[in-house]
């Protein structure tokens, strides 16, 4: 004989909603309103019932919103019977009665009217929030099908705009396109090139090109011929691409018999242009985020509460619950009893699943109050381990807790894994954020000298100098994790 612990399917469900985002969060409680009939929602012009009503019908309605949290629970494999239920001292444990942030938490399951206008409303296109992208490839079609062509050499064109990759450039040769096309129509390769020119004029400028080069050629051609330094871009992008990206400009100076004040305006023409045609075409969804917590800031107080137009507000429903005999064992009244229960710990693990995100919640802007004040540059160092220790969890819950859901903040949007991140020791003794330094890295880099950019070496001294003590390939990981071009190719004319 032996004992060991596993998890109640009750705590697995609870565990199961806290990792889930709003939106899936939101899918699941529509499946479990289909299907258990106990469910229902709470209307907005609704009260909640009185305790004696709910002895009256014996089930527990809708939730208190300030009583409850979520706490692991087991129970012992070795014969203990499941009675449906756990002791109050189980699920229930109490908050301190003064946290350092303030939070609200009434009504987290109150759901507001709908946000969407209504159909009269001016501002409210059905189209632009129900239709998905336009792919390149039937953006292309479409111009196509207006253009008066003949069958072959439509043929030809739907080959070439078969493969014209996402970014709008052709991937294949024409001489594979040729191949690729029916031997018996007796087309040849200068067919497939007259037609590949009247693809390259089609919208956006720049499509169906073989290189940039070709591209940027075929977007300053659709300029108008008075644009200044028209003629100079053309060269440059035909004959001398290559010293551009490089930062070659004396080079480009000698080789184009041009000033440097000459220079500047071409090569301003030559970035204004598009490098990646085909991407102005979107084909992808958009991806919707719903905040799952909202911060503000009220009579200088940082305020945390749960956002309630994202949780819908549920109840048992009273009429089916009283149909429930508790001495009758008929399948019908077995079933319903069932699904009483089965109601009643979806609700207690949606209370569990908001008063968790809560306490996290809380705890998160206690620790960054620096980053809500001042900005990213004050982000303190924070672990999953800090928020653990501070509500009393494990690091696990705090992982689940944080993946997926989102803080609305006078900043913007962000995860709740952003305000995560690790520490660099300072000359002083402290502790200064990756996040923090990225921020005074991105900061350095914006005021630099374009002339002159500084490389890591330099971002390493200059951070030494405000007491940080970072490793030169330390600055090259963050300056990469950001996106920004090493030392030799932010070199700029202006």
């Amino acid at each position: 004989m032996g004992q060991q612990l596993t998890m109640t399917p009750q705590l697995q469900q609870a565990i199961r909603l806290l990792q889930l985002s709003t939106l899936d969060l939101q899918q699941e409680i529509q499946e479990a309103l289909d299907s258990n009939p106990m469910l229902e929602r709470q209307e907005e012009a609704e009260d909640y019932d009185s305790p004696d009503t709910l002895a009256e019908h014996g089930n527990q309605s809708t939730i208190d919103a300030a009583q409850g949290s979520y706490q692991e629970s087991y129970e012992n494999a070795s014969g203990n019977e499941d009675r449906g239920g756990l002791e109050e001292g189980d699920w229930h444990e109490r908050i301190p009665s003064e946290l350092p942030v303030d939070t609200a938490w009434e009504d987290i399951y109150q759901t507001s009217a709908s946000s969407l206008p209504s159909n009269d409303d001016d501002e409210w296109d059905f189209t632009t929030r129900t239709s998905t992208g336009e792919s390149l490839q039937s953006h292309l079609l479409w111009q196509l099908n207006l253009a008066p062509m003949s069958d072959t050499d439509r043929l030809i064109a739907v080959t070439l705009i078969d493969s014209i990759s996402s970014d709008g450039y052709l991937e294949a040769s024409l001489e594979e396109i040729l191949t690729s096309l029916d031997p018996e129509l007796d087309i040849e390769l200068d067919e497939v090139e007259m037609v590949l020119r009247r693809i390259q004029q089609f919208e956006p400028a720049g499509i169906a090109a073989r290189d940039l080069s070709e591209s940027l050629l075929l977007q300053l051609r659709q300029l108008p011929i008075d644009t200044p330094w028209l003629e100079e871009a053309k060269r440059l992008a035909r004959d001398y691409l290559d010293l551009l990206g490089n930062r070659d400009f004396a080079q480009l100076m000698r080789r184009m018999k041009l000033k440097e004040e000459e220079l500047r305006p071409v090569i301003e023409l030559i970035q204004s242009l598009n490098p990646r045609p085909g991407a102005q075409i979107e084909a992808s969804e958009p991806e919707y985020v719903v905040p799952d917590v909202i911060v503000r800031k009220h009579n200088d107080r940082w305020l945390v509460e749960l956002n309630q137009e994202a949780m819908p507000r549920l109840r048992i429903n009273p009429h089916y619950a009283g149909f429930i005999r508790r001495a009758d064992a008929s399948a019908d009244n077995t079933f319903m009893r069932n699904q009483l229960q089965e109601a009643r710990w979806f609700i207690k693990s949606l209370q569990s699943r908001n008063e968790t995100l809560m306490k996290v919640a809380t705890q998160i802007v206690e620790h960054q109050r620096g980053f809500l004040e001042y900005g990213e540059e004050a982000m303190k160092p924070l672990v999953l381990h800090d928020i653990a220790e501070a509500v009393g969890m494990h690091e696990s819950t705090i992982s689940r807790v944080t993946t997926q859901k989102y803080m609305h903040t006078p900043r913007g949007i962000y995860e709740l894994k952003y305000f995560f991140s690790s520490h660099v020791s300072t000359a002083e003794g402290g502790e200064c954020s990756s996040t923090a330094i990225r921020a005074i890295i991105k900061k350095l880099v914006a005021a630099e000298n374009p002339k002159k950019p500084l490389s890591d070496s330099k971002i390493a001294g200059l951070l030494e100098e405000q007491g940080i003590q970072v490793a030169r390939r330390t600055v090259a990981k963050y300056r990469e994790s950001l996106s920004i071009a090493p030392s030799s190719e932010r070199k700029r004319l202006m």
